[in-house]
């Protein structure tokens, strides 16, 4: 394991950090606010960025294990720094707490300890929110973006932290892949900015929310969320702007090099929009009872489809209230999740594409045990390996769930409530039922419990096995044929 380059590395990330404070240090400038809650950890960060990046290691090789292990490492440190302003601003007092709210932030998970958001000072707003927007296309791809640094062993660092079962590049250069999709990432939250504003929303306002759902995370700055405004306006534009950042972002490179029957062919997308065109007439069928207008059943079925699946987690109603089914769908869409590629979380619908696709063709080997069967996908034949590490993520993905599920039980809390706690943060939604449904809150949680959710939501953004590999006393150590190996190539 290159220590030295991981150092380096998580230096470089710290300093971009530090850069970032000054975006929420300016939001208090301009609002008249104290900026010593961003620039103590700035000058902390800058500290420890120069310490461990200040001189680049002759050997620069980053390999798969030193891949998760900067990447799950990387998340960690930026979360704790990241906590620091909201404990010295006095806005969460309690470092769990703080780290609790900045690792939902990070990972566009969306699940709060806080009970009122609007009495938050506006740097601290803002800063809780961007962290959803840096998070939302993920950190080592900002850093690649902005400042390259591992001389194009960089697909180790964007495989581990990428969503998805396959990650591929755009184009030859790893670091002009990470600026082409933060280019497309930026030019769709300022489109979304400008139509939030032209819809008469202010442009603090605009910018959170926008954040929110560029990130898929659900950050708000009301405390009833989008269902303050009580706008359509409002709910249409960032319901279609939720379902579009859920979708695989090298389609939008697609459409821009004019290859459209790519995007038309992608079976992923066709399943993501007929599984959200199912849901919402489902649901909005269901709860036209409630609202005693299809329009009005529609629009809110629509917006809290939208949220759910792209797990953002923003909310017009207290959809706690509504029948059994219309939440029982809302469940599922949680683990289904969005596109993968995309700054969705859940299992992917490409994995649960390759796993209904697998379990009918192991159905026919059944009857026709002869037979020839091939797995496609998007028109491709599957692999072995690929199918494998479908399998093998679900695997880990139910024995995490199942083992955070067991250990939360333990607060004593009602199963709805313990279930879908896992559920949301696991999955990065945010809300789940009962005491942590949409109006409420995760503050109920004892510390080790916020903890152990703290780490779900980091294995869930990660993709659970950079987060689950730190524990492997292996990764750590060097192996001798290994470190000949590096020495040859160097």
């Amino acid at each position: 394991m290159n220590h030295r380059m991981i150092g380096f590395v998580i230096g470089k990330i710290l300093l971009t950090e530090a850069s970032l404070l000054l975006l929420p240090m300016l939001v208090a400038v301009l609002y008249g606010e104290s900026v010593e809650p961003f620039l103590i950890p700035a000058l902390l960060l800058v500290l420890c960025g120069l310490m461990l990046g200040a001189q680049k290691p002759r050997r620069t090789a980053l390999y798969a294990r030193d891949g998760l292990a900067v990447v799950a490492l990387a998340w960690i440190v930026m979360s704790l720094f990241g906590a620091l302003p909201f404990t010295i601003s006095g806005d969460i007092p309690g470092f769990v707490d703080a780290f609790f709210e900045t690792v939902s932030g990070f990972t566009t998970t969306g699940a709060s300890i806080l009970t009122e958001v609007e009495s938050l000072s506006k740097g601290i707003l803002f800063w809780r929110s961007l962290t959803h927007w840096v998070g939302g296309m993920g950190v080592l791809v900002f850093v690649m973006a902005v400042l390259p640094m591992t001389d194009g062993h960089g697909m180790h660092l964007l495989r581990a932290e990428v969503p998805g079962p396959t990650v591929g590049k755009l184009v030859s250069r790893m670091s002009d892949s990470a600026k082409i999709l933060y280019g497309i990432y930026f030019v769709m939250t300022v489109v979304e900015i400008v139509l939030l504003l032209a819809g008469g929303m202010s442009l603090f306002d605009a910018c959170i929310h926008s954040f929110g759902s560029a990130g898929t995370g659900g950050f708000s700055c009301r405390n009833l969320s989008i269902g303050a405004y009580d706008n359509a306006y409002f709910d249409i534009v960032i319901g279609v702007f939720m379902l579009l950042f859920g979708i695989n972002f090298n389609l939008y490179y697609f459409l821009l090099i004019r290859r459209f029957r790519d995007v038309f062919r992608s079976e992923e997308l066709r399943t993501y929009l007929l599984v959200v065109a199912a849901s919402v007439v489902a649901i909005a069928c269901n709860i036209d009872q409630i609202y005693n207008a299809f329009g009005t059943s529609l629009r809110h079925a629509f917006f809290q489809v939208s949220s759910i699946i792209t797990t953002t987690g923003y909310a017009t109603v207290d959809f706690n209230t509504w029948p059994a089914f219309s939440k029982t769908i809302l469940v599922l869409l949680m683990f289904i999740g969005a596109c993968a590629g995309s700054t969705g979380g859940g299992i992917k619908i490409a994995r649960i594409v390759i796993l209904a696709k697998t379990s009918l063709c192991d159905m026919r080997q059944m009857l026709h045990p002869n037979a020839v069967a091939t797995v496609r996908m998007e028109g491709k034949p599957l692999r072995d390996p690929q199918i494998r590490s479908v399998h093998l993520f679900l695997t880990v993905y139910l024995l995490v769930f199942a083992g955070s599920c067991l250990l939360l039980s333990l607060e004593g809390m009602d199963l709805i409530t313990t279930f879908t706690a896992v559920a949301s943060c696991v999955n990065n939604i945010g809300p789940g039922l009962e005491i942590v449904g949409p109006m409420g809150n995760f503050s109920s949680f004892s510390n080790p419990a916020k903890l152990l959710l703290a780490f779900d939501m980091l294995a869930g953004r990660l993709e659970l096995f950079p987060m689950l590999l730190l524990f492997a006393p292996s990764i750590w150590k060097r192996k001798l044929g290994q470190k000949k190996q590096i020495q040859t190539l160097s």
